[in-house]
């Protein structure tokens, strides 16, 4: 009989570390205390890959936070899932879009029309994302369905607003008032960032990479709709907060990449491992409530 370290779920809680198995899955042995003490290192910083977990086994253990699930806090595993992960599919439709409204936003290359945007907001990042959220809603995940349903909810209205001889809504508003547009697009943007505050709110017990993301995209949210409020001297959109907002943008599309990577990423396809970001215990103490909101998690000791 050979022994082998108890690895079927990289970053898992600390329990499931206390103890080996043998090749058929068996408890065999407690692990010693320098053993344990390893281990415990090894799931609190997340080693392996990308801190990637095994959803697909049985079992009633509570997984840890994990951003390529789209799960902001422990959750059970999936059992007998009989589709794939929909939330790499929706991260990537979502980063993909905001990327390229992100470069418009800043002015790359002197571009200053959104129009490109219409045609992947419809197609990728509307239903596309529409869809993944629909799946997760199948695999029992609430959080990613109310946020990949929302946000390809956000860039088919995104699409139907600024298609240009469409639905006329850019015309009409503008017949109606030279700010008419402006204040009402900034107004629906501030919307957003309510909404994006609240999905932020469910995120301070996850990881750096999965707050980041919603960070970024709060603050894009907002930046961009103060840019449309509070415009310049001629009267349009300010520039400079503006092209803020895009940056932002631009910082939560790439970490929706990492997160969706995170989540194709598993032992059959992949050779890089990363750390996964994580804040020293030690820092914690009497400085949890301002690192809570980074995504540190302590575990019981």
């Amino acid at each position: 009989m050979s022994i082998q370290a108890n690895t079927d779920h990289t970053g898992n809680a600390i329990t499931d570390y206390n103890k080996e198995t043998n090749i058929n899955g068996n408890m065999t042995r407690d692990m010693g205390p320098e053993e344990r003490q390893t281990a415990k290192a090894a799931a609190r910083f997340g080693y392996g890959p990308l801190a990637h977990v095994n959803t697909s086994s049985g079992g009633d253990d509570r997984l840890p936070a994990f951003g390529g699930e789209f799960q902001p806090g422990l959750y059970k595993q999936v059992k007998d899932r009989k589709i794939a992960n929909p939330a790499p599919l929706g991260l990537s439709a979502f980063a993909l879009t905001t990327f390229v409204l992100g470069l418009i936003n800043m002015r790359t290359r002197g571009l200053t029309e959104s129009n490109l945007v219409v045609g992947i907001a419809f197609g990728y990042g509307g239903l596309v994302q529409l869809l993944a959220g629909m799946w997760e809603m199948a695999v029992g995940n609430t959080f990613g369905a109310t946020a990949l349903s929302s946000y390809g909810g956000f860039w088919l209205s995104f699409a139907i607003i600024l298609t240009p001889g469409g639905f006329q809504i850019v015309s009409t508003l503008d017949e109606a008032g030279p700010n008419e547009f402006y204040d009402s697009f900034g107004l629906y943007l501030i919307g957003w960032f309510i909404f994006t505050f609240i999905l932020l709110v469910c995120t301070l017990r996850s990881t750096v990479a999965f707050f980041t993301l919603f960070f970024a995209l709060d603050l894009a949210f907002m930046l961009l709709g103060i840019s449309y409020l509070h415009r310049d001297a001629q009267g349009k959109p300010n520039l400079p907060i503006e092209k803020a907002g895009g940056f932002f943008a631009l910082l939560a599309a790439f970490m929706a990449w990492y997160n969706a990577l995170a989540g194709i990423a598993d032992d059959s396809n992949r050779y890089v491992y990363s750390i996964l970001v994580c804040f020293p215990k030690l820092l914690a103490g009497p400085f949890f409530f301002i690192l809570s909101p980074l995504g540190v998690a302590l575990e019981k000791t």
